[in-house]
């Protein structure tokens, strides 16, 4: 899956780049709000209360900040979310999830129905992609935390299934229900990770050109503009000609 990886670095290099702090800071904000409504309000308690505080450290978001989200939840302020997942085609086939968070579902799905068909892409119906794609845990390291072969090995050992390495970093995947237990473990051996989430990983894959390409990343951009919209995953597959353009 090296494809899905180089597409995972020009995401995440991007993500750092382009997004607006406040807006990143609210998106974070708020799944800690819906994580600690969940459950216990303690982050030890909570597995994903746990890795929604560690998510939001990792891309520096104040402490106060992580406190005032728990605390709106303990007082039972703030609005009522629903979590929705949208599926569709992006431009190229490629297969495109959105994760979303609302108070109003109605205009968030008018919204991403719209920004679909405004950037090349078609929203379907729920199960039309997902197929292609895996609920995984996925923990990334910096490329300073080890080679190859020293992460291989603390990852087998915390019950990691997979890793993916390269120049820049360390992917490593597990089941989604083991993700805090694996994080947990690689914290022991490797240190703080620099992010530690809940993603969708493509069993399969797309390539385009580099025109295309740029055309699903606007739709992508488009939607992760979208204050209800959390997270953009796609199957895109690129060759390192492209990745480097990109």
């Amino acid at each position: 899956m090296a494809g899905h990886s180089k597409w995972a670095n020009i995401q995440h290099r991007k993500g750092r780049q382009d997004a607006a702090r406040s807006k990143l800071f609210s998106k974070l904000s708020k799944e800690i709000t819906v994580a600690a409504k969940m459950g216990d309000p303690d982050p030890d308690k909570n597995p994903r209360l746990r890795l929604a505080v560690k998510e939001a450290k990792s891309n520096s978001v104040p402490k106060d900040v992580i406190d005032r989200a728990i605390k709106k939840s303990v007082a039972g302020d703030g609005d009522d979310y629903e979590e929705i997942r949208y599926e569709g085609y992006g431009p190229g086939g490629v297969a495109v999830i959105v994760e979303a968070m609302t108070d109003n579902r109605n205009r968030t799905a008018s919204n991403v129905r719209s920004t679909f068909s405004k950037n090349g892409g078609n929203l379907g119906e729920t199960g039309s992609v997902g197929f292609m794609f895996e609920r995984k845990g996925e923990i990334t390291y910096p490329a300073s935390a080890g080679d190859a072969d020293t992460v291989m090995e603390a990852a087998i050992e915390a019950g990691a299934e997979d890793v993916e390495s390269d120049e820049n970093e360390h992917i490593i995947y597990c089941a989604d229900t083991d993700l805090n237990e694996v994080s947990t473990a690689l914290e022991a051996s490797l240190g703080e990770s620099e992010s530690t989430k809940l993603v969708w990983k493509p069993t399969t894959t797309t390539e385009l050109d580099l025109e295309t390409a740029q055309k699903l990343m606007r739709l992508i951009e488009v939607l992760e503009d979208d204050d209800d919209v959390q997270r953009v995953t796609a199957n895109l597959e690129v060759s390192d000609e492209v990745a480097a353009q990109l």
